[in-house]
């Protein structure tokens, strides 16, 4: 260990004069300006990672949280320097929030290393500020905790209880097909995101919350309190508090994300039901840690364990169901057999010791199921690879339609998110309901992977009750929704994956339980189409240029190849 990294507190991390004692004098000047005197300035430093923006409304209770962390910073005999970093929402981003984790990732990480704080509690909560902060937290490997605002609360229209954003999706699918007119979807729209908070169902947010829980990198119980509620702020508490003695005892980022504690949150991502975004971030956190994780982990891992959480999309209920049914201790103490038991986390204490505590879910609730009485069979994830996916591609059987889930049909190719929006309601196109949509040019280096995946369905055929259909895509779905996707198809259709070869009319097959997605196109006609094949231009023009010249595959994590754990300061 270097002897920079010994200094703690306010020395750390000086700035470089070429004089050590002139730049901790000019440090103290003006820290005496902000009102610190000798007495702080021996302090544990604790840097609190702020995420609050006008643009992100999930984060608008954040500066609550912000004062609850200080508060147990303060009490644990800390000291708290609150400083901002990118902040990323979904709805208020173009093209999608996907293209710039990897630099919300940079940004914390540099913000880490530069600053001098001791450890860092990290705020987060929409879809991928936790994942860019998780992979912040592996490369800088300071003492970190993770607090993320919390769900929303439901809604209600008419008597129908609502949540973000499985309802948007599933009541923007009755407007397109007629069912719901111009008032009823303008009276929906004021009612589906009724407080701060993430999406209340099980989306990508509240899966990573819940997954950064299983890492070992959250305070027990935090993923599922609502926000702005008393046990949120008391998670925020108990999260300063524990940050403080973390940077005394030393534990660190990359002694908590180990092989074990990734193969425990594959597990519970299976038991979720959760959003197949969270594969994308699991392996870019895996990967920063030096851990490896592939797509066969996570089959194995599904393949084993049930789905026992009843919240939408895979089920009915919301977050806030989720967290009066006990929460992620509850699902953890009925996944004990399946679980490593050894996997130590923030607090010090073993997974096994922390069950030990723990109370199984009772008989009174029934939106976490036991692994006796589970909600659904195992699988819920699933990998498909095949001569359309070599390397690999992912659906979420839970939330698909049984009998399409093996299914023959003929492509309907669209060449982007643009050719989809423009065309896909054209009456003109032959699509049928056992056609299957592909969209393509949709991936980390076509399009900075937008959430695309979830094509409607035709709007002709949405009015005569079709519900789903097979769709295939190199894009990303948004884990609040629903319906037989295949995504993250690799190598992508930019790079000359076989999704690029795909013509209007090949059939393609896919077999979720025999995990075959295939191109049934003689290979010889397709060696005809690879020479005519031109990559797709991509920008040339700062940090999109950066992107796409160093973004890896979806099953890679789709992080820059120069973040890889060869990088790191040791």
């Amino acid at each position: 260990m270097s002897d920079e990294k010994k200094v703690r507190g306010i020395y750390r991390n000086l700035t470089s004069y070429g004089d050590e004692g002139f730049s901790r004098y000019m440090r103290r000047a003006f820290l005496a300006s902000a009102g610190y005197d000798a007495v702080d300035a021996d302090r544990t430093v604790v840097g609190i990672a702020d995420t609050s923006s006008d643009f992100n409304p999930c984060h608008r209770g954040m500066d609550e949280l912000v004062r609850a962390v200080s508060r147990g910073v303060l009490e644990a005999g800390g000291i708290p320097f609150v400083f901002p970093t990118m902040s990323l929402h979904e709805i208020f981003v173009h093209p999608t929030t996907m293209i710039y984790r990897n630099l919300m990732a940079m940004v914390t990480e540099e913000m880490i290393r530069a600053q001098p704080m001791d450890a860092v509690v990290l705020l987060g909560g929409c879809d991928k500020t936790l994942p860019a902060q998780l992979m912040a937290a592996a490369s800088a490997d300071l003492p970190a905790v993770c607090v993320v605002t919390g769900p929303m609360r439901t809604g209600n229209w008419r008597g129908e209880r609502l949540g973000a954003c499985t309802d948007c999706r599933r009541l923007w699918a009755r407007y397109r097909a007629g069912e719901l007119d111009e008032r009823q979807i303008a009276e929906i729209e004021q009612a589906l995101c009724s407080t701060a908070g993430t999406c209340m169902v099980m989306g990508t947010a509240s899966t990573m919350a819940c997954l950064a829980e299983a890492l070992g990198m959250m305070v027990p119980g935090g993923a599922s309190p609502p926000s702005g509620s008393g046990a949120r702020l008391r998670s925020a508490v108990a999260s300063g508090r524990l940050a403080v003695r973390l940077a005394q005892e030393g534990r660190t980022p990359r002694s908590i994300l180990t092989g074990p504690a990734f193969q425990n949150a594959l597990t519970v991502l299976g038991a979720l039901g959760g959003s197949t975004n969270a594969v994308i971030h699991l392996a870019a956190v895996a990967r920063r840690a030096g851990v490896s994780l592939t797509l066969d982990d996570l089959h194995h891992a599904c393949g084993r364990v049930p789905l026992l959480v009843d919240v939408k999309p895979a089920g009915a209920g919301y977050m806030e169901d989720f967290h009066a049914a006990g929460g992620m201790p509850a699902l953890l103490k009925a996944l004990e057999p399946l679980l490593d038991t050894a996997a130590v986390g923030v607090t010090g204490r073993s997974l096994g010791d922390l069950l030990a505590d723990g109370e199984a879910p009772g008989g009174w609730q029934t939106v976490i199921r036991t692994l006796d009485q589970p909600l659904g069979s195992p699988g819920a994830l699933a990998t498909v690879r095949g001569t359309l996916a070599p390397e690999g591609a992912v659906i979420k059987a839970a939330a698909a339609s049984p009998a399409l889930l093996r299914h023959r049909g003929p492509a309907v190719v669209f060449e982007s998110p643009e050719d989809l929006d423009s065309r896909l309601d054209d009456p003109a196109l032959d699509i049928r309901p056992e056609s299957v949509l592909v969209l393509r040019n949709a991936g980390p280096v076509g399009a900075g992977m937008p959430e695309a995946g979830y094509i409607p369905i035709p709007r002709r055929l949405a009015r005569q009750g079709v519900k789903d259909m097979v769709r295939v895509t190199d894009a990303r779905m948004s884990g609040t929704a629903y319906g037989t996707v295949v995504l993250h198809c690799a190598p992508e259709a930019a790079v000359g994956g076989p999704l690029a070869l795909v013509r209007d009319g090949d059939v393609i097959s896919l077999d979720v339980e025999e995990r075959r997605l295939d191109l049934l196109v003689e290979p010889e006609e397709l060696a005809r189409r690879r020479v005519a094949f031109k990559p797709a231009p991509v920008s040339h023009r700062g940090w999109k240029a950066l992107y796409a010249r160093h973004v890896l595959s979806a099953p890679l994590g789709a992080d820059l190849d120069v973040l890889g754990p060869e990088g790191r300061e040791d």
